[in-house]
């Protein structure tokens, strides 16, 4: 496996080379597989409305994919490398890492924008990243062996 585990509350996905895998976490076994839209250069991926959202690190992008046939929904452009991808209520997030700089970004879906930066202290990395769904990111941070947790902040009332 090299980069990037989704649950739908059913199966588990995971990016395996140049495919995305559809496993039955009760048996292990691989019941479908789909094509990985970076063709092996995916960095990320989560579960959210439905669909596949997997990060491509090099091509700065993140896609949405139909987790039946791989079908590129939407693609987002990135200004930076996207390391991992997490959704956290109803918000789209992904990691950064280029050079010595790292961060934690929200992100609009539909248009790409970014809606908010965390900023990693310099030469602090970050790998991959999935959120406990509540408070809290997990970003791993590469060679370094360290996961970090780093608290989300809070949205106010609007």
């Amino acid at each position: 496996c090299d980069a990037g585990t989704a649950f739908d509350g059913k199966y588990l996905y995971q990016i395996a080379e140049a495919r995305v895998d559809k496993i039955d976490p009760a048996t292990g076994d691989v019941v479908a597989s789909i094509p990985a839209p970076g063709k092996g250069g995916d960095s990320g991926m989560a579960w959210a409305e439905g669909s596949l959202w997997v990060g491509n690190y090099r091509d700065r992008k993140i896609y949405q994919i139909n987790p039946e046939t791989g079908a590129v929904i939407r693609s987002i452009e990135s200004n930076r490398f996207v390391t991992g991808v997490t959704w956290v209520e109803g918000e789209l997030w992904h990691g950064t890492w280029e050079a010595e700089e790292s961060e934690i970004r929200r992100i609009d879906p539909d248009s790409g924008v970014v809606m908010e930066r965390l900023e990693m202290p310099r030469g602090v990395g970050v790998s991959g990243l999935e959120s406990d769904g509540a408070d809290l990111f997990y970003a791993g941070g590469g060679g370094s062996g360290k996961v970090r947790a780093v608290r989300r902040p809070k949205r106010t009332a609007a």
